[in-house]
Order: C-alpha cells, then structure tokens, then sequence
C-alpha cells in the first residue's frame, strides 16, 4: 500500500524554473539585484492589472515590516489587526515597538468584522490612542469584505494595509487582492500557491513608496559614494536566484489557481451528505478565492460526536497532513495583554475548523487516500 506523505501545502515546480535560474548562473547576477528581480516585479505588477508598483523582498513579514514602517508607525502607536491570522501579520507590529488590537472576523469570509473594526476605531479614539494603520487578511486565500472594510477605514482616515500573503490571484469584484489599500503584502513562502522558496512583495500605490521600500530593504544606504547611512536599513531584498524560481511560477500560476480551486471542489462534493460538516466558499459571486488552502467546519453536535480531532487523527493515521485553523491572535501568549474588540467568532472557528489537503500537486491517488479516511471515519 502506498503510505507516502501527502501534505497540506508543499512546493510546485512548473518546470521553467531552472531555466531563469541558469540564466542568473551564467550572466553571474548571484545577488539581491539582476534581471530577474527586475523580471519578477514587472511580472507581479502586470498581473495584478493595476497601477500599483511591486517590490520584491526576502518575505512577506519582511514587506509587512516595510509597509508599517512607511506608513510612519512608531514607539507607542496602534495598528489593528486581524486577530484570526497567522502570527506574521501582527508581529511587524512589535517590530516597531507599537501594540496590536485585535479585531474579531466575520462568518462570512472569516475575515475582519467590519463591525467589530469600527467599534474598535472608535473606542479607541475615544481613548485618545493613536491608532496608524489597519491590517486586514485574505485568510486561505479568501477576500475580505474590501467595500465595507475600506468604508471604515476611510471614515475614521485610517490607512488600510491587506496581507494578501495567502491570496495571490484571488478577486473582490474582479480586482485582484492586493491592489485595494495604501500598500499590499504577498508571500511565496515554499508552501504558498506560488513560492521562491521563501521570499515575499510589497504591492506599493506609487514608485516613490516602491524606491522607498528598495532603500530600507537594501540597509538604507544614502546616495553617497561611500557608505553612509542616514536611517536605519533592514537586509530584505531578495534574491535574483530566488527571483527567478518566481518567474518560473508565474508561469504556472493560472493552472496552481485551477487545481486548487479545484480541491476545493472535491472537497464539496465528498462532504456535500454529510450532516454537520461545512466547506469553506465564496459567499457570492463578488469574492473569487484562490483557495490556496481548503478548510472545513465541523458541528459535533450533528455529526454524532464527530470533531476536528476525530479527523486529523485519522488522517494523521494514514499520513496525511491536516492542521487545525489559525489560533487567534488574542488567545497566544505572546499577545495575552493586547486589546480585543468582537465576540467569539474567531474562537470558534479555531475549534471546530480544519485545513485540509490542498496542493496543486496533488494527485488522483492522493484524493482516493483522503476519500477514503473521510468515508472511514463518518461510515460513509
């Protein structure tokens, strides 16, 4: 019996890769600048079809960093955030030496409760803090509510920042996630729908934001013959060998998009009669997800008892990797003083919500596996 790994999310080469990978080997453009960083920004910036101008960095924190830090965020300032997310999308915050305050999702999309943000604006406000930017997430490659989320922002004159770490090609509306606040953030991290192995972007609304962003990612090096430095740099260019592993996937990028769209499918279709368990979608036709990772709701009380647990560890049994959803950021040590504004919405998809499988690799074999462990477990 085949028992080899299936992963929640692992690389997939297109198989162009290694061709501008040579070609950085043999013009020797070994280093954080070279045809294929150039190569890469034009590629990023002509799909996302906007005016927007992309620079490529070591990471999406990395570009998250640079993001808040342009946006003038300092010792002793707020930014909020969604607390239903990845630690990387709060953490540049600390960076920074400002404070975090969370903001509950929405059941829609999971993502930031336009209702919770502006109650929490105004609050703090009504505080006297100064709150500098806000952070909203594609999560799993999911839009945000942009029209209702950017109708707050703009009420209260707060910059909006969208980690699209996770959403890469997808839509709100036909406009591509990224491409709607002051700044946009994308990951290729290895298990992101594209990767550079890891290595990130910082979507910027003008060129000046863009040299900006190139100037404190290459240690903010004034122009001067020798080196002088006026403000403080940070090392997070990338690389023009990791750049071109980016322009290789590029070129995959329309078919990963397929293929994970059409995991989630799959996924539809094995739990459509099953009582209790809920795949995660589209609300409506206005939000097109990448749906970089396929998740699930399950509702022990109609599935007999059933839980997330049940089947990750059925999975887990036959090798197949599964994880449950993010644990909010409110609930992590770390951010155990931080402000939290919502109900419990993010709490509970922690504990009934599972990822599941996702890969644009994965194959027909892989899918008999992960059928029949779900069919196993719920006697289907």
């Amino acid at each position: 019996m085949n028992n080899s790994k299936i992963w929640l999310s692992s690389p997939h080469m297109g198989g162009k890769e290694q061709e501008f990978v040579n070609d950085a080997f043999q013009e020797n453009w070994i280093a954080p600048l070279g045809p294929n960083v150039n190569g890469f920004e034009q590629d990023l910036k002509e799909y996302l079809n906007s005016d927007k101008h992309v620079a490529a960095l070591s990471s999406g924190t990395a570009s998250l960093h640079l993001a808040l830090l342009q946006l003038g965020v300092t010792n002793g300032d707020e930014v909020i955030c969604q607390s239903f997310t990845f630690s990387a999308s709060a953490n540049p915050i600390s960076y920074l030496g400002a404070n975090p305050v969370f903001v509950d999702s929405e059941e829609d999309t999971w993502n930031i409760c336009p209702m919770a943000l502006e109650k929490a604006l105004a609050d703090r406000l009504a505080k006297g803090k100064k709150v500098k930017a806000i952070i909203a997430v594609h999560l799993y490659g999911m839009p945000c509510k942009l029209d209702e989320i950017q109708s707050v922002a703009s009420k209260f004159n707060i910059p909006l920042v969208e980690d699209a770490a996770e959403a890469l090609g997808s839509t709100y509306k036909n406009k591509a996630c990224g491409t709607f606040g002051e700044f946009g953030i994308l990951s290729f991290n290895g298990n992101k729908i594209i990767t550079t192995s890891g290595g990130g972007a910082l979507v910027c609304s003008s060129e000046k934001e863009k040299n900006r962003t190139v100037f404190f990612a290459t240690q903010a090096r004034d122009d001067a013959p020798h080196y002088q430095h006026s403000e403080i740099g940070y090392n997070y260019r990338l690389s023009n060998i990791s750049a071109g592993i980016g322009r290789g996937q590029m070129i995959a990028l329309p078919e990963h998009i397929k293929l994970r769209r059409k995991m989630n499918t799959f996924y539809q279709n094995i739990f459509s009669d099953i009582n209790g368990v809920e795949v995660f979608k589209e609300p409506n036709s206005d939000f097109y997800s990448n749906h970089w990772l396929s998740a699930i709701l399950i509702d022990k009380e109609k599935t007999g008892g059933i839980d997330r647990e049940t089947i990750r560890l059925a999975m887990q049994e036959e090798n197949i990797e599964c994880r449950p959803l993010w644990k909010p950021m409110h609930l992590q040590p770390v951010f155990k003083n931080a402000p939290y504004y919502g109900s419990d919405v993010a709490e509970k998809l922690f504990e009934e919500g599972l990822c599941l499988p996702s890969g644009s690799n994965l194959t027909d074999t892989d899918r008999e596996r992960i059928s029949n462990v779900i069919k196993t477990v719920f006697k289907a």
